[in-house]
């Protein structure tokens, strides 16, 4: 059965063509969770072997739950720091189309360590405001889940032929992987 997740009749891709899965991943206090992620059928296995090998290099991560369990609120997901895909909704950069994300084809990796950044500069998470010189200050799990340019994280992505919203020229999205 597939959980259906924030999937309604309205979206741009069918329920039949999305995926539950359960994925192992370290946690900010060091130890294994058990993640919930929702993608495209078409992402599904190499997803989970992305996540696997995240899981190897020890790439930390603070929450991997379903976008449902906050109301289906893209804002409140960021807020509590929740690494999450499938997610019905619109893009966040105002304009009238769907998200990869309502197709299941991106995810946002810790977003409150790697923010959405304005071409102004700012952010609308305060949780993220230390976050936005993007340099490494210690060996904390936070700092460690700081995706920059040349990180085995982002290599990973890239290898599968996902881009990185940390690419982007006229804001960064450094959360945001799509295919």
């Amino acid at each position: 059965m597939i959980h259906a997740g924030t999937w309604r009749p309205e979206c741009p891709v069918s329920l039949s063509d999305l995926r539950y899965l359960r994925i192992p991943y370290l946690g900010f206090d060091g130890k294994r969770h058990i993640g919930e992620i929702i993608v495209h059928r078409r992402v599904a296995k190499e997803v989970a072997v992305i996540f696997a090998e995240l899981y190897r290099i020890g790439y930390p991560i603070h929450s991997m739950r379903l976008v449902s369990d906050f109301g289906g609120s893209d804002f409140r997901s960021i807020e509590a720091d929740n690494t999450s895909a499938f997610n019905c909704r619109g893009v966040s950069t105002g304009r009238k189309r769907w998200s990869k994300h309502a197709y299941g084809l991106a995810i946002d990796l810790n977003p409150v360590e790697n923010p959405f950044v304005f071409a102004d500069g700012h952010t609308a998470h305060r949780a993220s405001r230390p976050f936005l010189k993007r340099r490494r200050r210690d060996n904390t799990p936070a700092s460690r889940a700081m995706l920059l340019h040349h990180d085995a994280a982002v290599k990973i992505f890239r290898r599968y032929g996902w881009q990185w919203g940390g690419d982007f020229r006229s804001y960064k999205d450094y959360q945001h992987f799509a295919k």
